[in-house]
């Protein structure tokens, strides 16, 4: 017989059960919770898929009463789809009176009133109507500066002046620019910061000169704002914003050598908002949208009626497009990648020409005018900001035909993004790990820099284009370096200055192969084989030279290339007529010391360029 103890069956304790699954629950709700936070970081920096934003209108106005009727009544005409859309009016009270005539006081009064009933008979259906009237006298530019402070990624704002008129058509066109542009990912970028529905008129780097714009060219990017219906994006705006607070508190002004803004600035000075938003603009790179139609007509016009602008009426210098009788579909909003980029100076920019594979070399080197000499500068143990004045500097003297060279791919990201051609050497080295010639995954760093180099100068080479390679630390001062002199020989070596010239031609080519590249390698290797200290002053174009065949043609030049800082007192005429260098050991601070000394020290607080200027084509 069997006992019944037998029979039962044991019972397990049930605490380590419910411990662990309660432990097992803690763990999904932290995953959960931190997976949740990670994809709400990755939906912020990105565009949103699926659109739901807001549209406010920014009408500003002041004392001009039949400019504000007009101005109401185009923007009521138009079709808003069924969208909401919201209307803010900005009404700036009249500024104090100078005389003491209560007749006076009494009209500017009685001119408020008739703004202030008109606004309040305006009936708008589409949205929120809101209304704010200034106790006291703002101005132009406190008017655009305190429109408007996004209250989320995903509100616009489109500033009217009243003396604008809009086209029925304006909103429809608008939406479809923010569907594509802003929230399209494959069609997103973060440079654009809205969009002018204005005709575009001058060239605000050519001291005002008309801009021309081919007939087949009908969407286009500009980096010059539009005051006549200007669209804003939230982020840049917000941008925007905290960089004026923080230059205008630290009275740094707006000022770029070069812009025609810049004379309205001295002008009219702190009366207007755009050369702030121009210098804002030229420190970050970003661009604006821009229409080009048929017949000079826009989306939006101004009628320059007399105001702070504007001493007397001039009229509107557009027609406005009132109907949808044009040659092509104007709903029909091109790609981004189809669109042109052009600076202040209306020359057309490549950006994100980056190379990080060696096939892309090809397209880099064509893109850069087609040239047959270039100029390759590398930015290896080199600040931000002494290759940023370097940078400036080379634009300054003309010289397009660069490319930059380096190993941090945040700052070259950048630089490609302004339009700068740019190499990536960390992904060129990642991208080379099939080839089982080279080893460079387990390599030191300056073995990876000796390798690019020596790499890039070789498939230049095959490529037909004879190349001169360049440290970042050095300005050329009588001009670009396309302008020195064409040596004779195939191989110039300045080894103080870092300085590389190969000409292309079938014996250079010969010599600078694989074999070649591996020599230069070797030669560094042996010198960190014997002794530390003899590696000291020793850079790419030492390494080159001593790796040559003692038969190749070769010229070895330092003192007729430049003066070196530090070393002797150079004055300004020198500096102008030579390549000035200095010492990768020298200090930042005492490199931009030296430089300002010079004139040739071309950045500002921002790492920008403090002037614009503007060649011909």
């Amino acid at each position: 017989m069997i006992s019944s103890q037998r029979m039962q069956p044991k019972r397990r304790p049930l605490l380590p059960l419910l411990f662990f699954l309660s432990f097992a629950a803690l763990l999904l709700f932290f995953y959960h919770s931190s997976s949740s936070s990670r994809s709400s970081l990755l939906l912020s920096s990105s565009p949103n898929p699926n659109p739901r934003f807001t549209f406010i209108i920014k009408l500003l106005t002041f004392d001009r009463f039949d400019s504000l009727r007009r101005c109401l009544r185009s923007l009521a005409a138009a079709d808003y789809t069924g969208d909401r859309v919201h209307l803010h009016v900005l009404v700036d009270h009249f500024r104090p009176l100078n005389t003491s005539s209560g007749a006076t006081l009494d009209r500017k009064l009685e001119e408020s009133r008739r703004i202030l009933d008109l606004v309040d008979r305006l009936r708008w259906p589409h949205g929120d109507k809101i209304v704010h009237y200034r106790t006291a006298n703002a101005g132009l530019q406190a008017q655009w500066l305190e429109a408007w402070w996004p209250s989320s990624d995903d509100e616009f704002a489109f500033v009217v002046e009243d003396d604008l008129e809009l086209s029925p058509l304006y909103y429809k066109f608008l939406k479809g620019l923010i569907l594509k542009y802003h929230f399209d990912p494959a069609n997103y970028n973060p440079s654009i910061y809205g969009a002018s529905l204005q005709r575009p008129r001058f060239v605000a780097g050519k001291n005002g000169n008309k801009l021309q714009v081919g007939s087949e060219t009908r969407i286009f990017l500009y980096q010059m704002v539009g005051t006549w219906g200007q669209l804003l994006f939230p982020k840049p705006w917000k941008e925007f914003r905290l960089w004026y607070d923080e230059h205008k508190s630290k009275e740094i002004k707006p000022i770029l050598q070069g812009m025609v803004t810049t004379g309205w600035y001295k002008r009219f000075g702190e009366r207007i908002w755009t050369p702030w938003f121009i210098k804002f603009i030229h420190s970050r790179g970003y661009y604006n949208i821009y229409t080009n139609f048929e017949q000079e007509r826009a989306l939006s016009i101004s009628h320059r009626d007399a105001g702070v602008n504007y001493g007397k009426t001039a009229g509107p210098d557009s027609s406005l497009l009132v109907d949808e009788s044009l040659s092509f579909n104007l709903w029909e909003v091109p790609p981004l990648r189809n669109l042109k980029w052009y600076d202040f100076c209306f020359t057309e920019t490549l950006p994100g020409r980056i190379v990080n594979d060696f096939s892309r070399l090809r397209s880099l080197l064509y893109s850069l005018q087609q040239q047959k000499t270039i100029i390759v500068i590398s930015l290896y143990q080199t600040t931000e900001r002494i290759a940023k004045n370097l940078i400036c500097n080379l634009e300054k003297a003309g010289s397009l035909n660069f490319i930059l060279l380096g190993g941090n791919p945040e700052f070259l990201i950048d630089l490609a993004r302004r339009g700068y051609p740019v190499i990536d050497a960390d992904q060129l080295i990642s991208g080379i790990r099939h080839d089982k010639s080279v080893y460079l995954e387990h390599e030191t760093d300056i073995i990876r820099e000796i390798w690019v180099k020596a790499t890039i100068v070789r498939k230049c080479l095959e490529l037909g284009y004879n190349l001169w390679l360049i440290d970042g630390n050095m300005i050329p001062g009588s001009g670009s370096l396309s302008e020195l002199p064409h040596p004779a020989y195939d191989f110039v070596f300045a080894k103080d200055v870092g300085l590389l010239f190969v000409k292309s031609s079938p014996p250079s080519l010969k010599m600078w192969n694989d074999d070649y590249i591996h020599k230069v390698v070797a030669e560094w290797k042996s010198l960190t084989g014997s002794n530390s200290h003899v590696t000291e002053h020793k850079n790419f174009v030492y390494l080159a030279r001593k790796a040559l065949d003692d038969n190749a043609d070769v010229r070895v030049d330092d003192s007729a290339v430049g003066v070196k800082l530090g070393a002797v007192t150079v004055n300004r005429t020198e500096s102008k007529m030579n390549m000035v260098f200095w010492s990768q050991e020298m200090a930042s601070a005492l490199v931009q010391k030296e430089l300002e000394r010079l004139g040739m020290w071309s950045i500002d607080v921002d790492s920008s360029c403090v002037s614009d200027v503007c060649h011909k084509a």
